[in-house]
């Protein structure tokens, strides 16, 4: 009997080991095809993926498979821009119950893709440092090609912008303890229903942390998302771009969100019922239930909710512009939030009967605002088909602190507000005569039962918080959000006026030096230790080209594009501001389309028409938008062509030439056509497109700029910066 034993001891040492040696002989090589449980053993592996995101690295396909990664990195990238990524690492389709643990993948355009599959299980995978846009906003003015629109995605057009996962058609999947920074999207799920996301981090990305479309009855909960934005620059504008933590758009519902941080968001949570309802009035993103989440310090709205029905309770919005924005709400209920120092607390349009109830307000400027407008626009289905009053709400059990203005409401008929309490305001009311049937006796609400998910171990999403407390903690740089973990060096005044320049250089412990600068005298420090803030005076020149070089020297950390740096290795980061003067003249035309359309004919004016132009301007800088035209004493020009001539004066070198526009552009360097982008039937998205071209300048050079707006929103920016 002894015998018998050492001998199955031994046949399953033999197994064990033969079992491993399998594993560590399995190598990942391009094209792998996996369609069985399988487990590898940790590597680094580059493997660049095909450009076509129908393809990928790796192709899984079956049914019950476990697939253990062993913590394997895959590498798409060879040190290139993240904006330049592309492919998909690993492809999951036409399957069942597939698990994937222990995954990193970075440097493509998608990490994780599936499709068309039930059961689909992501665990402890770690799909951060994947695609990104360059950003051309700056702190001293956004760029409006930075812009995001997901307003569409029938045809995966969402895939333009990348993502870190990104899963179509997919049921009852589950996607757990994984992580995604320094990205652009985090998740987005197209069409998936009975989700249950949870324990995940998706912060420090530059759009999205998750995203829904058409996708119904899911659960996302404990979740960190936290730091997904861009457009903003503390104290000069706040557009967030739609950036936002949680994107729900186009009749997703009955999901429920709970217990979600998605602080310091363009919105943290950002939902629109979709053009299927703007066009028929039909659907919305109805019945979904957003409950004791942190969605404080967005730089505009911590709740957006839209043209559908959902119920907003227990959350924390602080230092929002908007705590909530619900507009062309209906029958939905705000209850049991805590609102604070926001512009305005709870801001509604066109609501129809809706209840706010029991809320703290503290140090909102406007309380609650309820109002409407006279007309709807004229290309708005939803106005032909639905109700759109500001009427029929329900306001009380409310605490109003310190508000200048507790109620500001115009347009609104059947209101009863009782039973609020009120300390410190201002005013009460701000109202006029289109207020009606305005009731103050007692309201009777029903209770209603919250069902809330239930996950075994959850994690505090919540947990340190406090230490990046404020909006002012929002650093965009050219990839996105900075996330505190490698230095950098940031000016703290970039709009003020005067030669002096405020910087906090911020980062891990450790010690900073001045190895070079240029364009700066009067350093108020040349070396100490991480955090600090030093001072400088910018030289006065014809051009501004101020570096400033510092090695830093200290902990171990992961610098912006996912490398790893040793601890005690000396490391070169850098601040750079640049700005060569044009001087442009700048000509503004009238144009109507009726008549002469110069897209068509490729001619700014017609063969039979000589004009003079209606606004003429000089300026040192092509930096425009427009909203409805241009204007020229006291006329508005929905339609127009500009012509702008400059000359500059270059230190040769190579140098990036970027231009933003919208509807039709061509450039010209000393007579020769450089980017000629005159059909805009190219562009279809409601974006601005940007260019980029290189071009090798020195001394004096002549520039040419013709652009056309066919109405509605215009933009023109040309910008050089050397490479």
């Amino acid at each position: 009997m002894i015998r018998v034993c050492k001998w199955h001891i031994l046949l399953g040492i033999l197994i064990s080991l033969s079992s491993g040696l399998f594993a560590q002989q399995l190598v990942i090589r391009n094209g792998m095809k996996i369609s069985k449980s399988i487990r590898f053993n940790r590597s680094n592996t580059f493997l660049q993926a095909p450009a076509d995101t129908s393809s990928s690295v790796i192709l899984i396909e079956g049914e019950n498979i476990v697939i253990d990664f062993g913590g394997t990195e895959l590498r798409g990238d060879r040190q290139q821009s993240p904006d330049t990524y592309t492919g998909v690492a690993v492809l999951i389709r036409n399957s069942r119950n597939v698990t994937i643990r222990n995954l990193k993948a970075r440097g493509y355009k998608i990490a994780l893709s599936a499709r068309n599959t039930r059961g689909l299980v992501l665990e402890n995978c770690d799909f951060s440092y994947n695609y990104r846009q360059q950003l051309g906003s700056t702190q001293e003015k956004e760029d409006m090609s930075d812009w995001m629109s997901y307003h569409q995605n029938e045809k995966d057009e969402w895939l333009r912008y990348g993502a870190a996962i990104y899963l179509k058609d997919c049921n009852q999947p589950i996607v757990r303890n994984c992580r995604v920074t320094g990205g652009q999207t985090a998740l987005m799920m197209m069409r998936c229903n009975n989700f249950k996301i949870y324990n995940n981090d998706f912060s420090f990305n530059s759009v999205i942390g998750i995203g829904l479309y058409r996708s119904s009855g899911n659960e996302i909960s404990f979740n960190r998302l936290n730091f997904n934005v861009r457009g903003y620059s503390h104290g000069v504008y706040h557009r967030g771009q739609d950036s936002a933590g949680i994107l729900v758009y186009e009749q997703s519902s009955f999901n429920v969100f709970y217990k979600n941080s998605a602080t310091h968001s363009g919105d943290g949570f950002f939902l629109w019922a979709g053009q299927t309802t703007m066009d028929s009035g039909e659907g919305g993103c109805n019945y979904n239930e957003i409950l004791s989440n942190d969605f404080s310090y967005a730089p505009t709205n911590g709740v957006e909710v839209t043209f559908s029905r959902v119920r907003v309770a227990n959350n924390r919005l602080f230092d929002c512009d908007h705590g909530i924005w619900g507009g062309y709400s209906y029958a939905s209920k705000f209850t049991g939030n805590h609102l604070r120092n926001n512009r305005i607390g709870i801001a509604i349009e066109h609501g129809q009967y809706n209840e706010i109830t029991d809320n703290i307000f503290i140090g909102d400027r406007e309380a609650v605002k309820l109002w409407s407008r006279k007309n709807q626009p004229a290309d708005w289905g939803y106005a032909k088909y639905r109700d759109t009053r500001s009427v029929g709400y329900v306001i009380t059990g409310n605490s109003f602190n310190s508000n200048p203005v507790v109620f500001s409401l115009k347009g609104t008929d059947s209101l009863q507000i009782a039973n609020n309490r009120y300390e410190g305001y201002g005013a009460i009311w701000q109202l006029d005569s289109t207020v009606t049937n305005l009731d103050s006796t007692d309201v009777e609400l029903l209770d209603t039962t919250l069902v809330l998910p239930v996950v075994l171990n959850p994690i505090d999403p919540f947990k340190g918080n406090g230490k990046l407390a404020g909006k002012h903690n929002i650093m965009i740089t050219e990839w996105g959000p900075y996330d505190f973990r490698y230095p950098m060096i940031w000016q703290t005044n970039p709009v003020e006026k005067g030669d002096t320049l405020r910087f906090d250089i911020l980062g891990p412990k450790g010690s900073w030096e001045i190895k070079s600068s240029r364009g700066l005298e009067k350093l108020s420090s040349t070396k100490g230790s991480i955090p600090a803030s030093i001072t400088a005076v910018s030289q006065t020149n014809e051009r501004t080209d101020i570096l400033l070089e510092l090695v830093y020297k200290g902990a171990a950390f992961t610098n912006n594009t996912g490398e790893p740096v040793k601890a005690g290795k000396p490391y070169l980061f850098q601040f750079r501001k640049f700005f060569q003067p044009i001087n442009w003249e700048v000509l503004y035309y009238s144009m109507d389309t009726a008549y002469h359309n110069p897209i068509r004919t490729g001619m700014l004016f017609s063969m039979t028409e000589r004009k003079a132009p209606v606004l003429t301007q000089r300026k040192d800088r092509l930096d425009e938008a427009w909203w409805g035209g241009i204007r020229a004493e006291g006329t508005s020009y929905p339609q127009f062509f500009t012509v702008a001539d400059g000359t500059g004066d270059f230190l040769p070198g190579n140098y990036e030439l970027s231009v933003t526009w919208d509807d039709a552009v061509r450039v010209y360097v000393d007579g020769k056509l450089v980017l000629d982008e005159w059909n805009p039937s190219k562009y279809s998205f409601d974006e601005s497109p940007r260019r980029k071209l290189q071009l090798p300048l020195g001394g004096k050079h002549s520039f040419r700029v013709e652009h056309v707006e066919l109405g509605g929103f215009a933009c023109l920016s040309l910008k050089i910066k050397p490479l």
